[in-house]
């Protein structure tokens, strides 16, 4: 026969404080899971919406898988347009985006800020860039730039900071924020856009880092690395924008690794801790749990209500966490050598965080549990 449920509801309400610190410790414990796992969930999301499968990246084959570092003629858009097809044309235009990428000190008016990630586009990066929209201002005209949404994060400045009509300094000038962009999530939202030809000034600089081309249909990012190959006096490599997104994720696949290793470790550290507060909470109820055993209760079932309390102080916990970070933590920017983008609390991470509070219950309570219900009734009934 088991113990009624109400009989484990009611011991945690017979001592309050012993239940408000244990459910704070263990909520403490899933917090820090929420947290971690949705920073890798972010990392995911934002470079998993970052790459466009009909977007051709074009940049120096001497870069590697760094783009800031790559070194281009400022011909090669040219060469591109003339010499292969598939690229999308509408209304005259051809979705091809030369820009120059850079990072560079960025300063606010008040003083602040830090490594920022500036790009130097025309007006068809927008064509090319199809996740990009303009959610406040205008298009930057000469002197002037566009910030993401996230760009504040990047540099850790506030928001109030990076608003319209606000002046950026980078690269030995002033620039006057004209308007606000975000895309979807995309590594974009953590940049500053400028014009090309005012950033090529200012940086002294004629080159291009890289050429965004979108392919047609009919196109073929295959065509695209021929030319490449095919003109070695350029020294070009081309890529799927998908693909050099999926290079960048598995180069942050460490970071991605040390974070799931944090997750076991701060939940190992929260078994530890919840065994401790347990062996405390069973120590005090020794005579308890041998008078249920004199009256005719099973161990099985004694051992089945304590860990039906703990269960229920981790789900408390993990509810309680759970809320906090769908309120407070989910969207929120956290800065990265990337860029920026944000803390994720989807259904998987909600998985994770619940399914460790609820384990950190049964796993804290068996032992204790156990070790009081192997000693003698009638030794129990005499502790003090």
């Amino acid at each position: 026969m088991l113990l009624p449920w109400e009989y484990g509801v009611r011991n945690l309400a017979r001592r309050p404080v012993r239940t408000a610190l244990t459910l704070v410790a263990l909520a403490t414990v899933v917090m820090l899971v929420f947290v971690v796992v949705g920073f890798i969930r972010g990392l995911e999301q934002s470079l998993s919406v970052s790459g466009d499968a009909n977007v051709v990246l074009i940049y120096s084959v001497n870069s590697e898988e760094n783009i800031e570092n790559s070194s281009i003629p400022a011909r090669t858009p040219a060469l591109l347009t003339a010499s292969v097809g598939g690229t999308v044309k509408r209304f005259g235009v051809t979705h091809v985006s030369p820009e120059l990428y850079l990072g560079t000190r960025v300063k606010t008016q008040a003083g602040d800020g830090g490594l920022g990630l500036v790009r130097g586009v025309t007006l068809t990066a927008p064509l090319v860039r199809r996740s990009v929209r303009l959610i406040e201002g205008r298009w930057p005209a000469e002197g002037e730039i566009i910030v993401g949404r996230l760009a504040a994060a990047k540099l850790g400045s506030s928001d109030e900071e990076m608003a319209i009509g606000e002046t950026l300094e980078f690269e030995g000038e002033e620039w006057q924020i004209s308007g606000r962009f975000a895309a979807g999530g995309a590594a974009y939202e953590s940049e500053i856009w400028c014009r090309l030809g005012d950033f090529q000034a200012a940086t002294k600089r004629q080159d291009l880092s890289l050429v965004s081309m979108l392919l047609s249909a009919t196109g073929s990012a295959a065509e695209v690395s021929l030319f490449c190959k095919e003109r070695t006096d350029l020294e070009l490599r081309a890529i799927r924008e998908t693909d050099y997104y999926a290079s960048l994720q598995r180069h942050y696949r460490p970071v991605r690794l040390l974070a799931w290793f944090v997750v076991v470790l701060v939940s190992a550290a929260g078994i530890f801790a919840g065994l401790n507060m347990m062996y405390g909470a069973v120590a005090g109820r020794i005579r308890e749990i041998a008078t249920l055993q004199a009256i005719g209760f099973r161990r099985r079932a004694i051992l089945i209500s304590l860990v039906q309390e703990g269960v229920l102080l981790a789900a408390a916990g993990s509810l309680l966490s759970g809320v906090i970070a769908l309120t407070m933590l989910n969207g929120m920017a956290v800065r990265f050598t990337m860029g920026a983008f944000t803390l994720r609390i989807d259904s998987v991470a909600i998985l994770i965080g619940c399914g460790v509070g609820l384990l950190l219950g049964v796993v804290g309570a068996l032992p204790p549990a156990l070790k009081a219900l192997r000693a003698e009734v009638a030794t129990s009934l005499k502790a003090v």
